[in-house]
């Protein structure tokens, strides 16, 4: 099976919505609280594991390159 993309789909939200119009899919998903993000074009942008329960992918920080440390510095 292939890895889920990062966002719902537009037929994801239609359907989580019951919504077809991008204004009202924005005014159902503000009245659940279910977070969200609106793109350049007014659709609303979903991160999956928001809708699954589960928490979002974390970036990892960079690991600091090995340097020794100075005897009496």
């Amino acid at each position: 099976m292939g890895e889920q993309p990062f966002f719902l789909t537009e037929d994801e939200v239609r359907r989580l919505t019951g919504r077809a119009v991008k204004a009202k899919q924005v005014e159902f998903l503000k009245a659940q609280s279910i977070p969200f993000r609106v793109n350049a074009l007014g659709q609303p942008i979903i991160v999956r594991s928001v809708i699954e329960g589960r928490s979002a992918p974390t970036a990892q920080p960079p690991r600091r390159a090995w340097s020794p440390t100075l005897a009496g510095a």
